[in-house]
């Protein structure tokens, strides 16, 4: 039952150590898959946000404050909480969301998607004719 550790093949197999290899290449591309890329695509996302922020943008952090960015520095960023105006001096690691940039992307996405739409209808319209 051992004996692919132990380097040794039962009687009557033909002893061969090529499958035990070809399934650990494919456990191994199974796990950078599933596990190591999906997370090294989210760090690059989160990076991309926080080097985005820029001022006047909606944001959350990771402790759940929200507020409004007022100064952008290299590594920090200070933003408005209230209507009192309560300013919080925050590390750019912990941001977490920014709403401002989401809504641009999302206006970007409507917008590409709109113009789409009007090509198809233009095809269509010229097509009919």
């Amino acid at each position: 039952m051992l004996n692919f550790l132990e380097g040794t093949a039962p009687a009557g197999s033909s002893g061969g150590g090529g499958g035990l290899i070809i399934m650990l290449v494919v456990m191994l591309g199974v796990f950078y898959f599933f596990m190591i890329r999906p997370e090294n695509k989210r760090k690059k996302e989160a990076e991309q946000i926080r080097s985005s922020v820029k001022n006047g943008d909606k944001i959350t952090t990771i402790g759940g404050i929200v507020g409004t960015v007022v100064d952008v520095k290299e590594d920090r960023f200070v933003i408005e909480t209230s209507a009192d105006q309560v300013r919080v001096e925050l590390m750019k690691w912990a941001l977490s969301t920014n709403e401002s940039a989401a809504e641009r992307a999302a206006a970007e996405v409507k917008k590409a998607k709109e113009e789409k739409a009007k090509k198809m209808a233009e095809k269509r319209a010229k097509k009919n004719k």
